[in-house]
């Protein structure tokens, strides 16, 4: 076999589309403005940084080092971005952090650790704003913490005896509209009710309407609900099984049966009043709100009585401020949130959240949300080309998106004074 030597070729030919999207949405003069001012002097920009940064996983790559490594020769020369090297990447992106703050709550003996960063998140909620598939009235917002697990310098370990960190998301859809980091040690529960303010009013700020709230048992406290029911018209809580859930269960006369996958489960719901002891703990005056607690029951296997309910049954129970649903709504409804499992999944497979660059909490805070907003710019991306494109679909992760349709060889070349790309290969416009 001959090799013949040509001039060379890009296997990112596809990536240009892409940034050219960016373009469209004036991405760079977002980021430019909004972020600290440069010197003029400097080489890169702002937009260079996080285009190049982005780049690497809109081609395949999982960290910074793969400008330099892996994808170095497929983006050299591209018009639309200066591609800045890995080191001067992570240096500019920790300039962006902001100190961990440490909090001693009144219950407990150890030091929680929070990570806050307001700025980033504003940039983030302001470039959300830039797409068409993100919609700020009437709003369905979930939340959620996960864990990242990590051996970093300030891990602590987490509740499964691994070291990590337990970042806070909250979500819109697919989009992540916030982000705040904490270390592993300190629980989902801890001081939630401030970071649920500092993530509505930064929602609230940025004209986006909260509609609904929905949370896991982790949310189900005093102070945590109180927040929530400020800046939302209805909450959908799963409720964390107590002595007075348990009580309230037992009032239930009425169960609906439902099959499910060849399981028979029942539903029923009541009214209840919710945190009597902790508002009187708290010394708070104003009159308790009354909440409706749906109730899903499966009867347990080992037959063991519920000393409240007197039945042999596992019950799970979705707190609620809505009293139009009926019951399976609500149990839909909240089991939509499961989806936020997926979104996990991208951020921690797909756009490296498991593979975090730094060794300070504050410092991976920054990374966490930069990523985030690549990861809401795919899924913009894939929504608006799969209109246009065939070999695409909406729902395709980024690995298959890379395989169809970045990895198209390109070639720039100049011709009358003009830029020009020629692609090689079929991509082909739905009809």
């Amino acid at each position: 076999m001959k090799v013949v030597e040509s001039s060379k070729i890009s296997p990112f030919g596809g990536l240009n589309y892409v940034l050219n999207e960016f373009e469209q949405l004036k991405i760079r003069e977002l980021v430019n403005n909004e972020l600290p001012k440069l010197p003029k002097q400097v080489r890169y920009s702002w937009y260079d940084l996080l285009a190049s940064y982005w780049s690497v996983f809109f081609c395949g790559g999982d960290c910074a080092e793969d400008l330099s490594i892996n994808l170095k020769d497929g983006l050299k020369g591209n018009p639309f971005i200066n591609i800045s090297s890995p080191d001067r990447i992570l240096e500019r992106l920790k300039s962006l952090s902001i100190p961990s703050v440490l909090v001693e709550t009144k219950r407990g003996k150890s030091v929680n650790e929070f990570s806050v960063n307001l700025d980033l998140n504003r940039l983030n909620l302001k470039l959300l704003s830039r797409l068409e598939t993100f919609k700020k009235k009437d709003v369905v917002l979930d939340y959620d913490n996960t864990l990242l697990f990590s051996e970093k310098a300030d891990a602590r370990f987490t509740y499964k005896k691994e070291r990590g960190y337990s970042p806070g998301v909250g979500m819109i859809g697919k989009h992540v509209v916030y982000v705040e980091n904490r270390n592993g040690n300190s629980a989902a529960h801890i001081l939630q009710d401030e970071t649920f303010k500092r993530m509505a009013e930064l929602l609230k700020q940025e004209g986006i309407n909260i509609k609904s709230v929905r949370a896991d048992s982790a949310s189900y406290g005093f102070e945590i609900i109180k927040s929530m029911r400020k800046y939302a018209q209805t909450i959908f809580v799963r409720a964390r099984m107590n002595a007075s859930i348990e009580e309230a269960i037992a009032k239930i006369e009425t169960w609906e049966k439902i099959n499910v996958a060849e399981q028979e489960i029942y539903r029923g719901s009541t009214l209840f009043t919710p945190f009597k002891k902790a508002a009187r703990e708290a010394k708070y005056t104003q009159p308790l709100e009354e909440y409706r607690l749906v109730v899903t029951k499966e009867k347990r296997i080992d037959g063991q009585i519920n000393i409240f309910t007197g039945e042999a049954y596992n019950y799970s129970a979705i707190m609620t401020n809505d009293f139009e649903m009926t019951n399976d709504e609500v149990v839909f409804f909240y089991n939509a949130r499961g989806a936020e499992e997926r979104e996990f999944d991208e951020l921690k497979n797909d756009f490296g959240w498991n593979n975090m660059p730094f060794s300070q909490l504050e410092q991976n805070t920054v990374f966490l949300i930069i990523t985030a907003m690549c990861k809401n710019l795919y899924h913009y991306i894939i929504q608006r080309f799969s209109q246009t494109i065939a070999c695409l679909k909406p729902n395709y992760r980024i690995k298959k998106f890379i395989f169809r349709f970045i990895c198209t060889p390109g070639k720039w070349f100049k011709q009358g004074r003009t830029m020009k790309l020629r692609i090689y290969g079929d991509i082909v416009l739905k009809t």
